[in-house]
């Protein structure tokens, strides 16, 4: 695997997990955990990967509303959807709406 393509495969576990440690990845991709620091630093040069300091809970994580590939609904799902946003009001109607927007209706 090249750098290139590790750095790719990379960002796709991140994006899938949105949060690990140095040391599980550097495990994970059997590369040494300065490698995946050095990946993790280009990758923030264009991602918004960001890295948490701490002995619990610390690692590198993805910002929250980023996702690498958008996810999609079928025509049938987004018109359901858009039906059920008519008869909701108030915080249903919020929350249904921020649902709608992470899918780009």
């Amino acid at each position: 695997m090249t750098p290139t393509e590790r750095r790719q495969k990379l960002l796709e576990v991140l994006c899938i997990r949105r949060h690990d440690t140095c040391d599980n990845l550097a495990h994970e991709f059997h590369v040494a955990n300065s490698t995946i620091r050095r990946d993790l630093e280009i990758l923030t040069c264009s991602y918004p990967i960001e890295t948490v300091r701490g002995r619990y809970g610390g690692g590198v994580r993805v910002a929250d509303g980023y996702f690498l590939y958008r996810k999609t609904l079928t025509p049938k799902q987004a018109a359901l959807l858009q039906r059920l946003r008519d008869q909701l009001d108030g915080d249903d109607l919020i929350t249904l709406n921020s649902i709608l927007l992470q899918f780009a209706l």
